[in-house]
Order: C-alpha cells, then structure tokens, then sequence
C-alpha cells in the first residue's frame, strides 16, 4: 500500500509518499510561496533534489504540480495516480470533537471549519488541501489525523483554565496542546529503547523547533502537555511568546492602543527568544552568538531553563520520571542546548555524557549509565505516524 501524507499551511504544501510494505519514503517535498507569483516546489527522491519553479496561486494547482512531478517520467516514483492508495491529511486542531483518526467525510469536513476558530492559520489551509486531493483523486480514501487527539487524555484537572467556567461552557477554552503525534511516536521509541513497557514508564517528551511543546506522557497516555488552547501557550519559543503574567498583555494593549489581532500578532510572529536576542528569528543563529552577545545568551538561558522547569513540573505531574526525549529540530541538533537543559536537571539525577550528547540527529541515550533519570535523542516522524493511522483505517 502507497500512502500520501499531505501538510498543508496557508501558503505551503509539504507532502510524503511512503510504501508501507516497508515504509520507506518513496519521495517527500515542499511547495513554498503558494498564492504568490515566485513560488516554487522542492521534490525530494532519495539524495535527489529537484526545484521547479512554477507559480501556484492556489493549493489545488500547487498538488496537481506535485502530483505530476511524483508520476514524472524521469524523476517520478509512480506510473500512475492509481498506486496512491490511500491520503493522510495532517490537521492541527480537532478541538473537543477529534479524540483519534477519522476517515475524511463531508460532516468531516464541516468539524474541520468548526474548529478553525482554534487554528485559523493551519484549519482552513487543511481543508484547501483535502478539497485538492478529492478534486484530484475523487476515489481515493482519505484520512484526517489530529495534532490534538493524542492530548485528549488529559484529565479535567489539567485542560481546564481557572476562568469563569461559562467560558469553557459557552466557547470551549480550555487546554488542547499541539505536535501530538509527535509525542506519542517518540515516547513509544524511547520505551523500546529502554526495553520496557510503556506502560510502565513515566516519559517527557521534548518537541523543541520553531513552535516547541513539552508532554508528560504516563504509561503511554499524556496527562499534561505545555501548549493550551493555541500553539502560543509554553515555553518560550523562536518567535512566540509562551506563558505569560495575563496582565502583561491587557496592559500593553492599553499603553499601545492595539486591537486583540495586533496582539495577538506580536505574541506570535515578534516575541520569544528572538525578540530577548535581538535576532532574526533563528534559532541556530542566536544559539551561536549566546557565546559572545550578552542579550543572546540570555535569550537561551531563558529557554533552556523554561524546558527544564516544565520537565520538572511534569515529574511532579506523574509521581516520578524515567526519561526525557528531545526530538524537533532544536532538540534533535543543538547540542549544547540539550546539555544546558539537562545541567538545570542535575539535582534530580539527570547525568549527561557529553560525548553521547555530541551528535545530531542521531537515535541514541545521552546520558551516563549510573545516571538516574535517562534521556535520548529520538528523531521524530510525525509522517509516517500520519500514514501507519491512515492505514490502520482504510
């Protein structure tokens, strides 16, 4: 069985076509700059790269390029449209209604848009790329798999604001999280890892990139994660803000005359480390300078201690911890980002091994034999979750 996995946002389209007879990935890519005059398609087939550059003003013409580059003659991987068996969509938000995987159908659909409110930039680009897929391929079977689901778990305890409660009530505010199946591929890596049940585990899964999510994951369920009721809750991110004091945010509206779309824009797009450092919103970029500008390093101390105090909070959360993952592209390759995390960790039994540690991207423990708690790096693969969901449905 060949299945499509499509990742739409509003102006990109990132796709993977895996053979699940061994899941190995037959060809992936990125179409960037959707609705403008300059976008192009990066198509990935083994160490291949091909670009073209071609523009698409919509997610419908972006797909039928991207589908006539997978069918190509010379770079293609299938003969035909017919091999694809099955799609799995990547949706960010199910809010309440979404507990797990669901076959793509109108009413479907509508749930999508329902939940938009929640993720308006991720939901509506979603639903232009299931629009796309059935326009292309109108018999295929197609599957939604939520960003949310895997967070659905959590005890009320836990999702529900201190706010008045009419507001759960009336509009659903509460705490949904993100990058669940992120989470939930890691943690069942690390328990294998450490050879032992899941069940027995107690797990804080560190999904650290551009937006970055912590989970605490109990025997094999989330009882807590960092991100709330939009990707904006947490830790302190590249470009968005993470927790703050409520205040903070009516007061600079007032000194600043901003309507809530203002700021929500600057809690977004202008705020997080970038903005302590200074920087362009580079992760990689300020991490290099934290050595030599005093606003970078603080930028990533005030990072890397965030992420360990979430860890430590989540320890209480689960009576216990057995191990931390870092997976995302910080956690995956910053190297002295992870030891500087760990190092906050010392006190409960956290022992770094800095040569384990001096690697990227690799699947491998970082820490010392005699070292209480472990921690691994676990590359993540939110794609093949997608495609392994969607089989298990069609």
């Amino acid at each position: 069985m060949k299945i499509l996995v499509i990742n739409c946002g509003s102006s990109s389209l990132k796709y993977q076509l895996i053979d699940m007879e061994t899941e190995a990935v037959l060809a992936k890519g990125n179409y960037e700059r959707i609705g403008e005059t300059e976008a192009f398609l990066t198509h990935k087939v083994g160490e291949q790269k091909y670009t073209i550059t071609k523009t698409a003003l919509n997610h419908e013409v972006a797909l039928q390029t991207i589908l006539s580059e997978l069918t190509n003659s010379e770079h293609g991987v299938i003969s035909s449209l017919e091999e694809i068996n099955a799609v799995g969509h990547r949706i960010v938000h199910g809010g309440e209604i979404f507990d797990k995987s669901v076959l793509i159908t109108p009413k479907v659909i509508e749930q999508i848009e329902e939940c938009a409110v929640l993720a308006p930039l991720h939901n509506p680009a979603a639903v232009l790329g299931i629009k796309a897929c059935q326009s292309a391929m109108p018999n295929v079977k197609m599957a939604a798999v939520f960003d949310t689901a895997f967070h659905q778990t959590m005890p009320k305890s836990t999702y529900l604001y201190p706010i008045p409660y009419e507001y759960y009530e009336k509009h659903r505010v509460r705490k949904y999280g993100a990058h669940g199946t992120s989470h939930k591929f890691v943690s069942e890596i690390c328990a294998k890892l450490m050879n032992k049940p899941i069940e027995e585990l107690n797990i804080v899964t560190c999904h650290l990139g551009q937006g970055a999510s912590l989970c605490a994951v109990k025997a094999g369920k989330c009882v807590d994660t960092s991100m709330g009721l939009s990707p904006l809750g947490g830790i302190a991110m590249v470009t968005r803000s993470g927790d703050l004091d409520p205040s903070v945010v009516t007061y600079i509206m007032e000194k600043e005359n901003l309507t809530p779309n203002e700021a929500n824009s600057i809690l977004n797009k202008k705020s997080g480390i970038s903005a302590i450092a200074g920087m362009v919103p580079d992760f990689r970029e300020i991490e290099n300078a934290s050595y030599t500008n005093e606003k970078a390093g603080l930028a990533i101390e005030i990072f890397n201690k965030t992420v360990a105090q979430f860890i430590a909070k989540y320890a209480v959360t689960m009576g216990g911890l057995d191990a931390i993952v870092f997976t995302g592209g910080i956690g995956e390759n910053q190297i002295n980002v992870r030891k500087g995390i760990c190092e906050y960790l010392k006190f409960m039994g956290v022992d770094i091994d800095e040569a384990l540690n001096n690697v990227k991207g690799e699947e491998r423990e970082i820490t010392k034999s005699t070292s209480k708690i472990k921690a691994f790096i676990i590359p993540t693969n939110e794609e093949l979750v997608i495609a392994r969901d969607t089989m298990n449905l069609v």
